[in-house]
């Protein structure tokens, strides 16, 4: 497909409680406010609401499979959650071509999920190579390392349990069955991440793990360990700066980076690296830890 600026294409789509419990299992992320009703209904919620991760899998969904189509692939995500996504409410996604570069093949979309009421659940914007394009994955950004030693500089030491420096780690490997699970659930059907052959035309040894899986290690870190249950997820951005590989095996951390207890705000810098070292996905994120589970 060729796409031009002002190109708009739009999906809708409704979750339901089921969506939100595969999806826990696919990512590992059973944080309480995503799959325990009794749980959300003590937070400023009052009930489940949909991860991040599948909020931004939505977003994937039209990118591989509307605009630019399939064989497209993600160099950067931002997003900025802004009201939470409840089971049983329709969501439009809708991205709009912000600007083209034919001289490498990539395009800047801006990306947003609104609600029925005509607030945003999410908004931001992605920077994508085009299919058939050769600049993706440009190597590591070394801003976000940059940024996270300046923010260790800034604030306070300690937020409830929470320390300035701590850090969580996990492992993770990716099959193709997840990978099949993942397009199932999410509608992303972009064929660089379930078929092989089409992934080695593009120019891949094999399959990609989809962005929202690789962030979605980062979400079970940050909803299950740190900062731990009952973590709300405010922004995220998300940069890959080489492709990771299904049946890879990836290695995850996360690091708090900058505490504001005011505000009760924890800034953390996210890696992930495959079994050579090599970065494979970087990432900023901000979460809330006001209904953080009392430890």
């Amino acid at each position: 497909m060729v796409i031009r600026t002002g190109h708009v294409e739009t999906m809708k789509r409704t979750f339901s409680q089921q969506d939100f419990d595969r999806f826990a299992e696919l990512s590992r992320d059973t944080n309480p406010i995503h799959v325990d009703p009794v749980f959300s209904a003590r937070t400023r919620f009052g009930n489940t609401v949909a991860h991040g991760m599948m909020l931004y899998s939505t977003i994937c969904s039209v990118l591989g499979g509307r605009i630019p189509g399939p064989g497209t692939t993600q160099i950067k995500q931002e997003l900025m959650f802004k009201h939470p996504t409840y089971t049983q409410t329709e969501v439009t996604v809708r991205l709009e071509v912000m600007d083209v570069h034919p001289q490498n093949m990539t395009a800047e979309i801006d990306t947003k999920i609104r609600l029925p009421d005509g607030n945003d659940a999410c908004i931001g914007k992605t920077l994508v190579c085009l299919p058939g394009g050769t600049s993706g994955f440009p190597g590591n950004d070394q801003s976000f390392m940059a940024s996270g030693q300046v923010l260790e500089t800034i604030g306070v030491d300690t937020l409830k349990h929470l320390k300035l420096g701590q850090k969580a780690t996990t492992h993770r490997t990716f099959t193709a069955a997840d990978l099949a699970e993942y397009a199932d659930l999410t509608g992303d059907s972009n064929p660089l991440f379930t078929d092989e052959k089409f992934a080695q035309q593009a120019g891949f040894d094999r399959c990609i793990i989809p962005g929202p899986l690789l962030s979605g290690i980062f979400s079970d870190l940050l909803g299950t360990r740190l900062p731990g249950r009952g973590t709300n997820w405010l922004k995220q951005t998300v940069y890959f700066p080489a492709p990771a590989y299904v049946d890879d095996d990836i290695f995850a951390s996360v690091k708090i980076v900058r505490l504001r207890p005011e505000k009760e705000l924890v800034n953390l810098l996210d890696t992930c690296t495959n079994s050579s070292g090599q970065l494979v996905c970087q990432a900023q994120s901000l979460v809330l830890v006001k209904d953080l589970e009392k430890g």
